[in-house]
């Protein structure tokens, strides 16, 4: 069974094509930390993402991926949740010359090991990565 991906914001940004995401996602999950049922993706802009960062990394600056760890629910285990800022992704991804897809992409794969690393190392944590 596919783990259960949830987007959320991707209507903000229209340069992103998010169509095929979450199917992509599902694959990435399964593939790296198949124990796990669910996971969240949150594209956000700068500000969303600086807060964030200052909340809970205690650096007030933007960032372009932020990984919040999840653990066990009714539901099953929640890998967690992932947050991209979109405009930070677009400025990696010009300076690389790179499609916005692609840049995004990497920063999901570079959530999703973060969070399945955690996962296997240190169930409890509950502070971000980035």
């Amino acid at each position: 069974m596919s783990p259960e991906v949830v987007l959320s914001g991707a209507g903000r940004f229209p340069r992103l094509p998010a169509k095929g995401l979450a199917p992509w996602m599902e694959k990435l999950v399964a593939d790296l930390a198949p124990e796990c049922d669910s996971v969240g993706v949150r594209f956000a802009g700068d500000r969303t993402m600086q807060r964030l960062n200052r909340d809970f990394r205690g650096k007030d600056k933007t960032t372009d991926v932020l990984s919040f760890p999840g653990g066990e629910s009714p539901e099953g285990r929640h890998l967690g949740d992932i947050v991209v800022s979109i405009p930070t992704a677009e400025r990696q991804a010009a300076a690389r010359g790179a499609a916005l897809l692609d840049e995004v992409k990497l920063l999901l794969l570079h959530g999703v090991l973060h969070l399945s690393l955690i996962h296997i190392s240190e169930p409890t944590r509950r502070t971000p990565i980035s």
